[in-house]
């Protein structure tokens, strides 16, 4: 649950995250700088659990992994739009970023207002306008990912399952 940050549409990732601040992979560091040139206040009021609510596209532009990154580590809990650029969509699972697609919602849903999302359920609740959408809920798959914190962490953990199983080590998969 967290207050809305609204956007338009075709949000790029050179404005989620400007290429000026690219030498860096630090997430705190990258989120010090999100959305600064579309929202120069945003990094300072941005709360853990809020929400970005945008038009269609969100995240188009180069395919920078640095967008999805920045946006999670600044504390936004879920991005709802009515279309996702290809890439960023993938790269925001593979970071561990819930994002939605839902076309009333965005119409609906105003900067500022209130709003909570059940993942598994798809229901989003505008609690501003006590109101109710319905996107697409997250398949089992990519509610795994989202709920390990990324692509990474849940092989990393798959792995470390499948160690204590089997009794073996697989250290020698990350040796090169």
């Amino acid at each position: 649950m967290g207050f809305v940050f609204k956007y338009g549409d075709n949000v790029d990732t050179d404005v989620i995250i400007p290429a000026r601040y690219l030498s860096t992979t630090d997430p705190a560091e990258l989120a010090k700088h999100c959305m600064e040139d579309i929202d120069p206040e945003f990094a300072k009021k941005v709360v853990r659990g809020d929400l970005i609510v945008a038009g269609k596209n969100f995240g188009c532009g180069s395919s920078r992994e640095h967008a999805p990154i920045a946006i999670k580590a600044s504390g936004i809990g879920c991005i709802i739009a009515p279309s996702f650029a290809r890439i960023f969509y993938r790269n925001s699972f593979n970071t561990g970023l819930a994002i939605l697609e839902c076309e009333e919602a965005v119409a609906k849903i105003d900067n500022g207002d209130e709003v909570e999302v059940d993942f598994e359920t798809g229901r989003i609740r505008n609690i501003t306008k006590d109101e109710y959408y319905q996107a697409e809920p997250f398949p089992d798959h990519i509610m795994k990912l989202i709920m390990s914190d990324g692509l990474v962490n849940y092989v990393q953990g798959q792995l470390a399952m499948e160690q204590e199983i089997e009794g073996t080590s697989r250290d020698f998969l990350f040796e090169f």
